[in-house]
């Protein structure tokens, strides 16, 4: 009788190859002159260090850090810093690269750059996190610096572990030139320096992008449903900002549960709910629960991935019935999923410059802090919100000029700011 054999699983993408493979596509469409794409196509920087930290038992446990610095053509590196149980170098090398990509398409004075801590963060205590955050400064060392490489929060990280950041670097400096380094990272809280409206920046960004999408496709955004996966800080946020102009939440996804309701879920009773919780949305009565499979096959007219990267992909891209996807999260769709996506007409607003609100405001804050400025948050929004509009109708031009679609016309818009500056300056020596 003949044995039968089993066919080996399809090996899933990484997001490092997945975003080299959609460098070479764009450099390849623009024809990007060959001594800047070789420089483009490797990192600068790459660090990785192990510490060791002393935990509330008593116990010592030695964590490791990376952080990756892409190119610094524009500026200073910019990029977030995660704590999650998939950060490693690849991930960090991949996050990096859109970083640059994505400083260079808001037109900001950045380079790209990208870290974390491999890390459960809900398996520590505050004052463990405190101690891992401080060490892991510590070890970074000068290779961080306000001129030089300036984190921000990321997946798993917030205004408080950027303070304990920005305490850390700014004490090992001397007293006279501390003030200077407080804004080593961006995303501060506001009375440690931090910029009114930096919170809601990326989220309130994903909104603007949607309503350029919008306004270019003459839809009506009143009574448009739409699904959110994660719900962090982006993910709230663009929950917020788009029932302000007249849409409905039908369905949410965290890693904890998966929700659905067709008459509307509140937001703001959701998030109340998630910070009593631990952050989990795992018991939520304002919507049924169901399987997490089903999530992105709910009917909807805007779906917006606000959580990993690769989370959507030929197993599930199909499902998804929506018109426009708006990537709120780094990464969220993989080359396989994509393709279903554009084969069945669905609009995508690419990562690149749907999610860059955060690194713009990251921006005004690291200038603010500069020229010993404090700005109000009504006017943080509107010059976040004029910059991703000046983003958008660049990005829609290149797209119609090359006959390729928006993410091939965000990379070119990117890739064509870093050509001109390279062959404006050359190359030392």
């Amino acid at each position: 009788m003949a044995t039968q054999t089993k066919e080996a699983p399809v090996r899933k993408e990484g997001m490092y190859e997945v975003v080299m493979k959609q460098f070479t596509h764009a450099a390849d469409i623009m024809k990007l002159e060959p001594g800047v794409r070789k420089i483009l196509s490797k990192t600068n920087t790459e660090i990785e260090v192990n510490f060791p930290v002393r935990l509330d038992n008593g116990q010592i446990e030695v964590f490791t850090g990376y952080r990756v610095q892409h190119n610094n053509a524009l500026g200073p590196y910019k990029g977030g810093l995660r704590y999650h149980d998939t950060v490693d170098l690849d991930a960090a090398r991949a996050l990096a690269i859109w970083m640059t990509w994505k400083t260079a398409l808001a037109g900001l004075p950045f380079g790209g750059a990208k870290g974390g801590i491999h890390i459960n963060p809900k398996n520590y205590s505050k004052s463990e996190l405190e101690r891992i955050t401080r060490r892991f400064t510590y070890a970074l060392g000068d290779n961080i610096g306000p001129d030089l490489d300036i984190p921000a929060p990321d997946v798993n990280t917030n205004a408080q572990i950027m303070a304990w950041i920005a305490d850390t670097f700014s004490s090992t400096k001397s007293p006279s030139t501390r003030f200077a380094n407080l804004h080593v990272v961006t995303g501060k809280p506001v009375g440690a320096g931090g910029l009114a409206g930096r919170d809601r920046a990326t989220g309130f960004g994903v909104v603007a992008n949607i309503k350029n999408w919008a306004k270019l496709k003459n839809v009506d955004l009143k009574g448009k449903r739409f699904i959110v996966q994660g719900f962090g800080n982006v993910g709230y946020w663009t929950a917020h900002f788009l029932l302000k102009e007249g849409c409905i939440l039908v369905a949410v996804q965290d890693v904890s549960a998966s929700f659905r309701n067709d008459k509307g879920i509140d937001p703001e009773a959701m998030l109340e709910f998630s910070m009593a919780n631990g952050r989990s949305l795992k018991g939520f009565t304002g919507a049924e629960e169901i399987d997490p499979g089903k999530f992105w096959g709910v009917p909807c007219d805007i779906c917006v991935p606000a959580a990993l990267g690769n989370q959507i992909t030929a197993a599930n891209a199909d499902q998804i019935t929506a018109k426009l996807l708006a990537e709120g999260a780094n990464g969220p769709t993989d080359i396989e999923g994509e393709a279903i996506l554009k084969k069945k007409g669905v609009d995508i607003i690419p990562d690149i410059l749907c999610n860059s609100g955060g690194v713009i405001g990251s921006y005004y804050e690291w200038l603010q802090n500069k020229r010993a400025e404090i700005w109000k948050i009504e006017e943080v929004l509107e010059m976040i919100h004029d910059k991703i509009d000046t983003s958008f109708g660049k990005v829609a031009e290149a797209a119609e000029k090359y006959k390729v679609d928006w993410r091939m016309g965000a990379y070119i818009v990117a890739l064509q700011r870093l050509e001109d500056t390279y062959m404006d300056r050359g190359i030392f020596p």
